[in-house]
């Protein structure tokens, strides 16, 4: 380290005004280093924006599945008769607003977001935290037509009126003959 005060030696001055000078050779090198270097810095702040927003999503998520549960559901494609089957399995946890009474019937309606929609609906149930549905609805649809939409999930009281409670959905992109199952977080409905 040198002096930079007037009483340090004339050479070690000289050293340290060509290290911090701005017109010296070394210190355009290490400006370019600086800039090179702050390419990735830049890149970890949007890496650790992206992080803090995934771990945001986290915790809305939990929060989410904490006030409205989660739904289980069963995919599979037939492709030899070009079937989609859904199966309805259970809603886990679930929880609606005192708006709706203590016990009310509550069903899954399900919508294929496809051009013309597909509608489909369970049966209502008696509510609590936990309602097995366990009933599978099957539709004759095109595997192409299928990829590029999502299927929907609406949690819907019955009474007094009908009124939606939560929904999910998830993307049909990856469907196969091997049955899938999936856990999805119930969201507060969409305005």
């Amino acid at each position: 380290v040198s002096d930079l005060r007037p009483s340090a030696l004339p050479g070690s001055l000289d050293v340290s005004r060509s290290m911090f000078d701005l017109r010296s050779p070394p210190h355009r090198f290490m400006k370019r280093y600086d800039s090179v270097s702050s390419v990735p810095s830049s890149t970890s702040s949007r890496k650790d924006s992206q992080g803090s927003n995934r771990s945001l999503d986290t915790i809305t998520l939990s929060g989410d599945e904490r006030d409205f549960g989660r739904l289980n559901v069963k995919l599979c494609y037939v492709s030899s008769v070009e079937q989609i089957w859904i199966t309805v399995l259970h809603c886990k946890d679930l929880s609606w607003p005192s708006s709706c009474g203590e016990n009310p019937r509550i069903s899954v309606k399900g919508i294929l977001t496809l051009p013309k929609p597909v509608h489909f609906k369970s049966s209502a149930k008696e509510g609590s935290s936990d309602i097995e549905f366990m009933e599978t609805f099957v539709f004759a649809i095109k595997l192409q037509s299928l990829q590029a939409v999502r299927l929907v999930f609406k949690i819907q009281t019955q009474t007094p009126r009908k009124k939606t409670i939560g929904e999910c959905s998830l993307a049909l992109r990856e469907l196969s003959s091997q049955e899938s199952n999936h856990w999805l977080d119930i969201c507060p409905p969409s305005k």
